[in-house]
């Protein structure tokens, strides 16, 4: 069983690899949900760690109904990235109703050349998540990731057990969105989950002594002065669990 952890700055990356994650989704943008990350943090990751990176491709936030210039912009990331050492990609486009943009997807599997490809939590928001499945299968997705049509997997839980059945192997259901450790023992009982997408997030203080009295770059004056990273106890909680 696989742990992946999506990460958004190197050290997050770094303490992941090390405290036993088995595939990292490199992302940038904490705040918008993930969007692609730099070709300097991929390739210095790449000489530094040797557990799979999975890519965001995801040219800006909010919706995922694309122009055709970022659709351009996204099959160029994927071919920058894929030469610095991507060993997969992850992204999902929709069209104005809701539904799979299969040309659009089609596309940007081809330019990702075999890599396997996630297609994200774009599925949580699409009108029919059943016609989706069988439209991700037949298109050549490796995996779905999702928290169930919900905003978490908490919330969405029944959902996932369910498109588990639907799947029955023929893609990997990736439950993620604020995935817990109790959310392990009642998929597992499916017999169908392989992986489990979790942050296992944590702040760490700013190391800078000197605090502006007045200028805050953030809408929180406080997150200004917090790093996103990873909390190694939550990490070893969801190891051995898998393993249980």
């Amino acid at each position: 069983m696989i742990l992946e952890a999506p990460v958004f700055t190197v050290e997050a990356a770094l303490k992941a690899a090390a405290w036993g994650v088995h595939r990292l989704e490199l992302c940038s943008d904490f705040g918008e949900g993930g969007e692609t990350p730099s070709v300097g943090a991929l390739s210095f990751l790449k000489e530094k760690i040797e557990i799979p990176i999975f890519v965001m491709i995801r040219p800006r936030g909010g919706d995922f109904v694309y122009t055709p210039e970022e659709l351009e912009v996204m099959r160029r990331d994927i071919s920058i990235l894929k030469s610095f050492g991507a060993d997969g990609f992850v992204f999902g486009v929709l069209d104005q109703d809701g539904s799979v943009d299969q040309e659009a997807c089609r596309s940007l599997l081809n330019e990702a050349g075999g890599h396997p490809c996630t297609f994200h939590r774009a599925f949580d928001i699409c009108r029919d998540k059943e016609e989706a499945i069988e439209t991700l299968i037949s298109l050549g997705f490796k995996r779905i990731l999702t928290s169930g049509g919900e905003n978490t997997a908490t919330a969405g839980l029944s959902n996932i057990l369910q498109y588990m059945k639907q799947a029955a192997g023929r893609i990997i259901i990736l439950p993620g969105g604020g995935s817990k450790v109790e959310h392990i023992g009642p998929l597992k009982a499916t017999g169908q989950l392989k992986e489990i997408h979790a942050s296992c997030k944590t702040y760490r203080r700013s190391t800078s002594f000197y605090r502006h009295p007045k200028v805050s770059l953030s809408n929180d004056p406080d997150t200004f002065h917090q790093v996103l990273t990873v909390d190694e106890a939550m990490v070893r909680e969801f190891l051995n669990e898998m393993q249980d």
